[in-house]
């Protein structure tokens, strides 16, 4: 079984792409041969700035290494150290319906809030379906706003089969159900475009201001709160704390006697011991960058390998050789 999955290096890796992508992506490291990029082409379609390009494409490396990626086990690389992808995704784009790409609701999402949409963004499922396609994925573990892109690739696919033949293998999407979908500091799905992320390497000040200043209602402590499972500090907190702890203060606050200060406090505590051991590993590596280069190097021979060997495969089915 291949696995394949991959993070954009457009901002600082936060507690949404930890546990919707990396925390599942790197349990499956023991189940299969698994492919991890970092995908700095796509960040092109909302980062215009090319040292900070370079430094968040490093910063992805040495957070996805501390959190637990281990090189002996998969295959870590720069999605733009594999070019071939480019040329499958143009491909890819020949059999894409626009209707589809019109459906996309990461498009239609960004479109309604008013960010500016461009041509790599709006074609952004079809980049997508080649990284995935050119390395003969088998597994795609992504978070539940990314299923609709893996359902995208296998339509494309599907559609180049038929067209050329036999040529591509159909990849399924893996969703970790219970914590696909992490709420932001605001409620609403945590993500960089909306700024409500709390992140996984953090400054320690500026994060434990981030988790106290979370907006909750105006009851008081000594209130019963029925819908405590709710609150917004409950629920990350029961993705960061043991789930003892998580369910201790659950019951409190639904009791009532219980301070949302108290409450914020501890989802704070959790959150950085959460990390401890990982914050240490990433300074280790920071003072090492001469190894995590190599690895990326090294990831990125066998990704290519593969990956010019898929599009051969591609090329000669649909004419081009």
């Amino acid at each position: 079984m291949r696995i394949l999955s991959g993070i954009q290096p457009s901002g600082t890796l936060h507690l949404g792409n930890y546990f919707g992508m990396m925390q599942p992506a790197i349990a499956l490291q023991e189940k299969g041969e698994a492919f991890y990029f970092i995908a700095d082409y796509h960040s092109m379609t909302s980062l215009f700035n090319a040292e900070q390009r370079r430094k968040n494409t490093l910063d992805v490396a040495l957070d996805f290494l501390a959190c637990g990626l281990d090189p002996q086990k998969s295959v870590f690389f720069r999605q733009s150290d594999v070019p071939e992808v480019c040329e499958l995704a143009w491909i890819l784009s020949t059999l894409t319906p626009m209707s589809m790409l019109e459906k996309a609701h990461s498009f239609k999402d960004k479109s309604a809030k008013g960010i500016p949409i461009n041509h790599g963004l709006f074609a952004y499922p079809v980049l997508m379906a080649a990284d995935i396609l050119i390395y003969d994925s088998n597994v795609v573990p992504v978070g539940q706003d990314q299923k609709q892109h893996v359902e995208m690739t296998r339509d494309i696919a599907i559609k180049f089969n038929e067209a050329y033949g036999e040529t591509f293998i159909i990849p399924e999407p893996q969703i970790k159900g219970e914590t696909a979908k992490v709420p932001g500091l605001d409620g609403e799905k945590m993500s960089k475009s909306y700024g409500n992320t709390l992140e996984i390497f953090g400054e320690e000040k500026s994060l434990r201001k981030k988790v106290m200043g979370i907006k909750m209602d105006s009851r008081t402590p000594e209130e019963t709160k029925p819908d405590a499972d709710q609150n917004l500090a409950i629920q990350l907190l029961k993705l960061v704390a043991p789930a003892a702890t998580a369910a201790d203060f659950e019951n409190r606050l639904r009791a009532g006697g219980l301070g949302y200060g108290d409450l914020k406090k501890q989802l704070f505590a959790s959150y950085w011991e959460h990390f401890a051991e990982a914050r240490k590993k990433r300074a280790e590596l920071a003072a090492n960058l001469d190894y995590v280069n190599g690895v990326l190097a090294d990831g990125a021979n066998k990704a290519r390998t593969l990956a010019q060997k898929v599009l051969k495969r591609a090329r000669k089915a649909s004419g081009l050789e």
